[in-house]
């Protein structure tokens, strides 16, 4: 069939001429009905309007079952009666029952959270206001899910069920589909919606994470962020504590380097990320120690945490450029791995602390080391040592330093460390594979 002829056969006005003119259309002559099917079948194709598939179902049922009437409730997209979709096809000389109908539905009233067997009281209902018609219930179904109900009315108890018939069974068929694809294209736009949302949410965040690297006398920067998905739970940043002075002097001022992890990840972890960073950095500026910052940071964020049902494990640390004093406190988080150039060897930063915004009164210390030349510090979080591959091995610490230890006796800037330590984490978990938590590294290296 050419697509003009599928236009012509596609509209209301062409069906309500032809069945108009074939009156005599009955189940004994059905020879039009391959083109009503095919017309039936390209507006399944190409709908958009859900209101008007469903009056033309009811103009094909009206002129091939005309002894009928025949009710549609369909159900929506949430799966509860769509009132304002319910159709009734009757011929012309069914028109009273047609009224007496609406008029009972005008006074039916169905729950809000509508259950299916519902629809059982309905028929009930329906049968004691029509007791002079034979009254028969078919769902709609489709993948076997219920799209909603049929109600046929017969003048003639005697009569066959119409359920029977293939013409009958065709159509309802078609309707399955068109209402399963009409709530299909409802949910794929919600979702697109809430993917659109996600997106723009993902590149605000991505804009909250430094993106670049400050330049500090004498060190080597570099840090990166992998979110396991859109949004993330992982946190890092870099922050003078003097504001107020040029760029060339805040080279050599004091600067706060901080790393965290908000439990879990996706939204929730992002918007506490985000709620963090902003109590976080106003702290930073009143030039407190690294333990007297977590206590008060904790102090501030537990009622929205506690709320949340959710923790955040952080490491704060400020260096000064001039002694090459890195003062540390730690909130449970994974301690970073220093590189020790003179020893040839790594030890762990840690102090003692609880995670932040699970006790109120929770106590943190400070620690301070200072450091020499060549010497690095890798700052990271629990995505890059829980990484697993295909048999359930995961990375771990004791591999991260190994593989630490081994570039860290070459000479590669911060950058280039940073990259192969995240290509043998890509090596480790296999092709298709992607990490299970946020991953992120901060690598702090001296010149």
């Amino acid at each position: 069939m050419k697509n003009n002829q599928k236009e012509k056969l596609f509209s209301n006005k062409y069906i309500q001429n032809f069945l108009k003119n074939e009156s005599t259309l009955s189940l004994k002559n059905k020879h039009k009905f391959p083109e009503i099917a095919s017309s039936l079948a390209y507006y399944l194709k190409s709908f958009s309007n859900i209101d008007k598939l469903l009056d033309y179902i009811c103009l094909i049922f009206k002129h091939i079952f005309d002894e009928n009437v025949i009710l549609i409730i369909p159900l929506n997209y949430e799966g509860s009666i769509w009132n304002e979709n319910i159709k009734i096809s009757a011929n012309n000389e069914l028109l009273t029952i047609q009224e007496e109908i609406n008029s009972f539905f005008s006074k039916f009233h169905f729950s809000k959270n509508f259950k299916i067997k519902e629809i059982l009281n309905l028929e009930e209902a329906l049968k004691n206001n029509f007791q002079e018609y034979k009254i028969e219930t078919k769902k709609i179904l489709s993948r076997g899910k219920c799209r909603g109900f049929i109600f046929i009315f017969s003048k003639d108890i005697s009569s066959q069920s119409i359920t029977e018939d293939s013409n009958f069974n065709f159509i309802e068929n078609c309707l399955a589909v068109g209402l399963e694809n009409f709530n299909l294209i409802k949910t794929k736009k919600k979702h697109e919606n809430v993917d659109r949302e996600i997106s723009t949410g993902a590149e605000i965040q991505s804009q909250l994470l430094p993106d670049y690297c400050p330049v500090i006398y004498g060190i080597d920067l570099a840090a990166h962020c992998r979110p396991a998905l859109q949004l993330g739970g992982d946190y890092y940043d870099f922050m003078c504590l003097k504001t107020n002075i040029s760029e060339k002097r805040k080279e050599k001022a004091r600067w706060a380097l901080v790393i965290g992890d908000v439990m879990g990840k996706g939204i929730p972890a992002g918007l506490l990320m985000t709620m963090l960073r902003g109590m976080l950095r106003a702290e930073v500026l009143t030039g407190l120690p690294p333990d007297r910052i977590l206590h008060d940071l904790n102090q501030l964020a537990i009622n929205d945490l506690d709320q949340s049902h959710r923790f955040v494990t952080l490491f704060y640390s400020d260096y000064d450029p001039r002694t090459r004093k890195l003062r540390f406190a730690n909130a449970a988080h994974n301690p970073p791995l220093l590189w020790k150039s003179s020893e040839q060897k790594i030890i762990k930063l840690d102090a003692e602390g609880f995670v932040l915004g699970l006790q109120k009164d929770a106590e943190y210390h400070c620690g301070e080391i200072k450091l020499n030349e060549n010497d690095l510090v890798l700052y990271y979080t629990d995505g890059v040592i829980d990484t697993s591959n295909s048999l359930g091995e995961r990375f771990d610490e004791e591999r991260l330093i190994k593989t630490l230890t081994k570039l860290c006796k070459q000479s590669y800037t911060s950058q280039e460390i940073l990259n192969k330590i995240f290509k043998k984490l890509d090596e480790f978990t296999g092709q298709n594979r992607h990490l299970e938590d946020d991953a992120s590294m901060v690598i702090f290296q001296l010149k």
